[in-house]
């Protein structure tokens, strides 16, 4: 496991997003390990099931080692495009699992992914043929560890009445705070589960202008000021802070953004401005 809390997010490097080149993505991976990130987050959907390859094939050409990182993917989602599928659904058959890891590990042109996760819950998933699927792939050296995301605790408690659940990677920001209300983050610390948060900046830095957005702009520059620090130490610092020992999955290509990112991680502040942080979001004091 890697001792930087930072995953690096490629949804967007390939055709979802900034679409680098190879040369590009090469260049990304060396100085995502360079400044100590080395835990990269894929899933087979990406780029329409087309990232995962030019990852693959990037750092096959770059002066990076397989076994330098730690690979985390996903599967379970069967959209429309890339794929000839009537509807987006989901497909947990063992076959498809297994079939759908193969494929990431030829891909990414590697033998094992690290950390495998299930992309999200479907109302059909039979825990019990997972578990065999799952088990399957452990035995065969072709994964480390087996995760979910975006689950609730009762549907990974519905897993785990035949197999370990060791992380699930949830939606988590100063503007996305069900994890903390739903029992998510506090099924992650009595279980010992890793916790990965997607989208970790949220909304803060797009061009939506909601009222409660605002407020917690507001008070967060004010916050910024006052310590001195960029405003997305601050907002990635807030996750950081929760006891559950959230790892941020940071989906950023600048390299300056990352830097900056990374000084959350040695951040110190008091608790009462958490709280501070919290009133904003939440739009009220706290009960």
């Amino acid at each position: 496991m890697s001792q930087n809390k930072i995953i690096a997010g490629t949804m967007t490097w390939g055709k979802w997003g900034k679409n680098l080149s190879q040369t590009e993505m090469s260049k990304r991976i060396e100085q995502w390990v360079e400044i100590g990130v080395n835990t990269f987050d894929h899933a087979d959907i990406y780029g329409d099931y087309t990232t995962e390859a030019a990852f693959g094939n990037a750092l096959k050409n770059s002066s990076v080692k397989a076994e330098q990182l730690e690979l985390i993917s996903k599967c379970g989602i069967q959209m429309t495009r890339g794929r000839n599928n009537k509807v987006k659904h989901y497909d947990y058959r063992a076959s498809y699992i297994i079939s759908s890891l193969e494929q990431s590990l030829k891909n990414l042109q590697v033998e094992c992914i690290d950390t495998f996760l299930l992309h999200r819950p479907s109302p059909l998933m039979k825990a019990e043929e997972i578990a065999k699927a799952i088990e399957q792939l452990k035995a065969q050296g072709k994964i480390k560890s087996f995760g979910v995301s975006n689950f609730l605790p009762h549907q990974i408690e519905l897993l785990e009445r035949y197999i370990p659940v060791e992380a699930n990677q949830i939606q988590f920001s100063v503007d996305h705070l069900d994890p903390m209300y739903n029992g998510v983050l506090d099924d992650c610390q009595l279980n010992g589960r890793e916790a990965m948060a997607w989208s970790p900046l949220g909304s803060y830095f797009k061009e939506e202008d909601a009222e409660s957005l605002n407020q917690i702009r507001k008070t967060i520059q004010e916050l910024s000021a006052a310590y001195d620090v960029k405003e997305e130490v601050l907002v990635i610092a807030f996750i950081l802070k929760h006891p559950a020992a959230v790892r941020p999955v940071v989906g950023t290509t600048d390299l300056n953004r990352l830097s900056i990112l990374k000084k959350a991680l040695s951040f110190e502040w008091p608790d009462e401005d958490w709280f501070v942080i919290l009133e904003s979001s939440v739009g009220r004091r706290v009960p």
